[in-house]
Order: structure tokens, then sequence, then C-alpha cells
């Protein structure tokens, strides 16, 4: 059975509780208006899509990739496995939308089918084949196991997290197999694109929308993944917990709310009178996760009630 020292993520147990919550929201809230579900799934298609990809040194804009998919254009001057890195993409996420549900368990064939996805016509003879062969990751301070190893430790992990056996909550458990899979980068190429879906079947299958790693926290997502690598998970779960938190809020604005509720610039909501933080120290506590906020480019995003919120538990503290 896989190990783990934990211990470092026990502190993030509040925005744990605040992502379940926000999750059971959204599910007594269902079903949302299908032409706002349907409009929602649209854009984050593009959005995952674009962050994915780019991450992996797709040079695609955010546009370019909304014109391919959506226009069906073709962008001149981009290359050909550029356009196919893009279709592949929306393929493979069209597949993981049909075979999740609420009782879904991992396999070994749905991560062969999303490989052979997200490869066909670029790496044919690669594409959902385990590799036969050694690598080598350049930046990465690990070395992957032998090939003759990957079956059986793909084997192990996908029974790990379908039997979870300490209890772990499904954001944790979506940041193990991210972690792992990486780690025993069981293809040639396409491992990040492949893992960045296959997680979020961990985490659809329990209600919650895709969790989008953003092109923006690339070098961030990539030293969380070293960190593990040594052990640390908090970096990774942090990540993992804001990429989440940006798609619970996008589907949550599809909802009625009050004004305290609506999520503003942080730069907007230290202008209110009602609010004795500067921008910089909100920031902190939104990279921290201490606050419910989310980020959109390279701004980060709360609202009036999280700021309160926090307040009024910084006040009980000092009571207590």
């Amino acid at each position: 059975m896989w190990k783990f020292d934990l211990n470092d993520i026990m502190e993030m147990q509040p925005t744990f509780d605040r992502l379940i919550e926000k999750n059971a929201v959204l599910k007594a809230a269902r079903p949302l208006p299908k032409m706002a579900l349907n409009k929602i799934r649209e854009n984050l298609t593009v959005e995952w899509t674009y962050n994915s990809n780019s991450i992996e040194g797709n040079t695609l804009t955010l546009n370019e990739t909304h014109l391919i998919l959506q226009e069906g254009i073709t962008i001149k001057g981009k290359s050909l496995r550029e356009h196919f890195e893009a279709h592949n993409h929306e393929k493979a996420i069209d597949y993981l939308y049909e075979i999740v549900n609420d009782n879904y368990k991992l396999r070994s064939i749905d991560i062969l089918s999303l490989h052979a996805l997200v490869l066909r016509s670029i790496e044919d003879d690669f594409a959902g084949r385990l590799r036969n062969g050694g690598v080598r990751i350049v930046g990465a301070n690990f070395v992957p196991p032998n090939a003759n190893k990957i079956s059986s430790l793909l084997d192990e992990l996908i029974d790990f997290v379908n039997e979870n056996p300490l209890k772990l909550n499904d954001i944790i458990l979506a940041t193990i197999f991210h972690h792992k899979f990486v780690w025993i980068h069981p293809f040639f190429d396409g491992n990040g694109r492949t893992v960045r879906l296959a997680m979020n079947l961990l985490l659809m299958r329990k209600g919650f929308p895709p969790a989008i790693i953003l092109k923006n926290d690339r070098k961030k997502y990539y030293e969380a993944l070293n960190q593990a690598n040594n052990g640390s998970y908090h970096k990774l779960a942090l990540l993992m917990a804001q990429a989440l938190e940006r798609s619970l809020n996008i589907y949550l604005q599809a909802l009625p709310c009050d004004e305290e509720d609506e999520y503003k610039e942080i730069s907007s909501l230290v202008e209110e009178p009602r609010v004795p933080y500067g921008q910089e120290y909100i920031s902190l506590l939104a990279r921290q996760g201490k606050i419910d906020a989310y980020k959109e480019g390279r701004n980060w995003l709360t609202t009036r009630k999280a700021i309160e919120d926090y307040m009024k538990n910084r006040k009980r503290e000092r009571i207590i």
C-alpha cells in the first residue's frame, strides 16, 4: 500500500471544509439551468484545453484555442501539432464526461483511452501504450521507475484511489494520485495532460467540477511536484484546492447571490471602508488559501463576506 506523511497539509482542513461545503451547495442547487450549464462547460473546456496544453509548451493563446474549438478556424502561423493538441484535448474531455458518474471507479483502460486521445495523430506509435523504456525528466528531482514496474505500479495506484484505505477526502486523494502518476510517468509523452484529465475523474465522480491548473501557475506547479517528491504535499494540495475553488465559484456564480457574496478583484474591495486590510495582505491570505478566493489571470478575486469571515475568526481566536 502507498504510504504518505500528510501532516504538512492537515492545517489546510478549513480550506478543504470550505470546498466540500461549496460542493454541497452546488449539488443541492442541481439541476442548474441547461443553458447556463452548457455555457459553463463550453467555456471550461476551452480554458482547460488552453491551460493544460500551454503548461506543456503549446503556444496557442486562449482566444486562438477558442477559435479552433468553437469556430473551427485554423490559426495562421501555428503548427499542425498545436491544432491537433487542441482538438485532441477537447475529445479527451468529452470522453471523460461520458464515462464519469457517481459510482465511477477509476480503470486503467480509461487512463489508456485518455492518453490515446491526447496523442492521436501526434504520436500514434505511443498513444494509449505504456512506455517500454527508461525516461529522464528535465528539471525534475527524481528518476521515474524502471519500465518493467510501470504496469504493476499503475494498478496499485488505481486500487489505492478506488479503495481509499486511509479515508482521505477527495481533494487530498486527487492530489496524491496526481503526484504519484507523474512519479510513475507511465508514458513516453503526454503524462501531464493525461494526469490533469484523469485526476478530475476522481473529483467529478463526487460531484465536483473539474480543477484546472492555470498556465500562470506553471512554475509553482512544477515546484509543488518536486516538493511532493521529497514528501511534502502542502504546496501541491494548495494549488489543487485553489484550482478547484475557482471552478466551484464559476458554477456557483450561476446561482442568485447577495452582494456580500459577489466576487470582486481585491484591488477594488480594499477601497471599501468596511475592509480594514490592504491589498497585499488580502492577496497573501488568498495565496495561502486562508480565505475564500480564486485567481483569474494574474488577479485574485474574493468577496466581502470572505474577508469579514476571516476577521470574525481572528477575533474569536484572540478571545480564546
